[in-house]
């Protein structure tokens, strides 16, 4: 098995060596380049005054990360650790009605968080796609579903639905996109789970329980209908061994992650310094290469952390929710490739595997690949940005496929069965680095800016060549050996591979059964 090919150790060695050397040479780059300007004008708009007394000033371009962990800390620690006392105590007392609960508090928070307004409007969304689910036509629940999306992205209608919320504060429009975006999400969820419903119909209760558990409302991730009313159903609420304390290390890794973010924001400004495209254009190839990376890293843990945080508050309710984004270190394949595990199973289950099946046929996966990223495009919100992302994503997915199939045929598979294992690693990983800076370049530009994007892709492959280029690539391809060498150690924990059994004596040569006689 390919996946199982063992490397000799002291290349795998060579490999971690070079990696890290490149890694900590790329961050020297862009931390002389974070310190050498930090007093240009474009900056001054998002490096702030930090740690005062070390004197260091810190990144705060990234809104979301500053709303979260800085400006409204407190607001949504409050939230939901008001939820998790009023969920302990209400299961406690009454765990067969525990979902209710969860979902009359949740009710209760948006009221009081967005006002009266905003939980009508979302009702009518609720009442809608519930009316549509009692047809049990999955065709209806998608028109339906995506024309309720396309009234959140698209104007006129997204400014007459903004004006059912009164006043203004400086959350509001992420609550309320957030709020309503997931809300059509988990009602279409909802919808095609009672078009599988062999007998009878689920409840509009069943809906607004679903739909109003708080740590999901506002900022997901999507726990799919059929998952949440098994899990939050279930009377029997205890443990399994050492649950607890799994749930209390991933709380404290969070709480590393977040300080680690904290530190590097105050010596590396790498969400600042690709808005500065003359200073950009001024950095060498290996600062562009390790700022893009960089970036892709910063916006997986962001959502590992944030995901995290509202995970394991749903663990403490006896909930499984989605996993974690795989790291993206760990991806050199288009089909892993996501930041939101949930979106990502949402996406699988009901559009993806739904019209892929296997995804053996060619066409089959075309058609899957497309339909998922319109849906995603409008998921996103239709702009040229998000159009060209969709677009590339789409063809690399399918690209992927096709050499895939390509060389799993004669002559190639034969060629490859030859060469041996070892060698078919190394070429795998040939085209896993290729695939690895592809992935890079088409999500930076959702990132950071197409002008950034076009400037890393010209340097690295047009102007820097061949050095540059096969200078990265190379300590890519370092990079894809240790995660397939991970893998591989997974593997042989998953399936191990059978021990030898020594022959029976009968088996033996006449003369070795002499021997060991004598």
């Amino acid at each position: 098995m390919r996946l199982k090919a063992a490397l000799p150790k002291l290349e795998l060695y060579l490999y971690a060596a070079v990696l890290y050397l490149s890694l900590l040479w790329a961050g020297t780059w862009i931390w002389d380049a974070s310190a050498d300007n930090v007093n240009r004008k474009v900056f001054k708009k998002s490096v702030k005054p930090g740690w005062h007394y070390f004197g260091r000033k810190m990144d705060v371009a990234d809104f979301e990360w500053v709303m979260w962990f800085t400006t409204f800390r407190n607001h949504i620690l409050f939230a939901l650790a008001g939820h998790v006392i009023f969920a302990k105590v209400c299961s406690l007392i009454s765990p067969r009605h525990r979902s209710l609960i969860y979902g009359l508090y949740g009710g209760l928070a948006v009221l009081v968080s967005m006002g009266g307004g905003f939980l009508v409007l979302v009702l009518s969304h609720c009442f809608i796609l519930y009316s549509v689910a009692l047809v049990k036509r999955k065709w209806i629940v998608f028109v339906v579903g995506l024309a309720s999306l396309a009234t959140f992205k698209m104007e006129p209608f997204n400014t007459w639905q903004e004006g059912f919320v009164t006043g203004y504060f400086d959350l509001q429009d992420i609550l309320f996109y957030g709020g309503s975006c997931f809300t059509i999400l988990r009602c279409m969820s909802f919808a095609l789970e009672n078009c599988e419903k062999k007998d009878g119909n689920y409840t509009f209760t069943d809906l607004l329980k679903y739909n109003f558990y708080l740590p999901f409302f506002y900022f997901g991730p999507i726990q799919t209908f059929d998952q949440y009313h098994v899990q939050a159903n279930n009377p029997n609420l205890t443990r399994k061994q050492r649950e607890m304390w799994n749930i209390t290390t991933r709380a404290l890794l969070h709480l590393g992650a977040i300080l680690v973010v904290d530190v590097f924001f105050h010596y590396l400004y790498i969400l600042t310094i690709p808005n500065d495209m003359k200073l950009v254009k001024q950095l060498s190839d290996w600062s562009l290469a390790g700022l893009a990376y960089s970036n892709l890293v910063y916006d997986w843990v962001k959502a590992a952390v944030m995901f995290g945080v509202i995970n394991t508050v749903a663990r403490l309710d006896h909930l499984d929710p989605p996993q974690p984004p795989k790291c993206i270190t760990m991806l050199y394949v288009f089909a892993e490739t996501h930041f939101d595990r949930g979106i990502n199973d949402w996406l699988c289950k009901y559009v993806y595997d739904y019209i892929g099946g296997s995804h053996t046929n060619i066409f089959k996966e075309l058609v899957a690949t497309i339909c998922t990223f319109v849906v995603t495009t409008l998921w996103l919100g239709p702009c040229e940005l998000v159009y060209i992302w969709s677009f590339f994503n789409c063809f690399g997915l399918n690209l992927e496929l096709w050499v895939d199939k390509i060389f799993s045929i004669p002559p190639f598979s034969n060629i490859e069965y030859a060469i041996g294992e070892a060698m078919s690693r190394r070429i795998r990983a040939v085209f896993g680095a290729l695939n690895f800076w592809t992935i890079i370049l088409y999500n930076i530009l959702a990132l950071n800016s197409l002008e950034f994007a076009k400037l890393v892709g010209k340097r690295l492959i047009v102007q820097g060549f061949p050095l540059s280029t096969l200078s990265v690539l190379f300590v890519t391809y370092c990079g894809v050996q240790l995660v397939k060498e991970r893998e591989r150690k997974q593997a042989l924990l998953d399936d191990p591979e059978p021990a030898a059994v020594p022959p029976a004596p009968q088996d033996m040569p006449e003369e070795v059964g002499k021997k060991k006689a004598e």
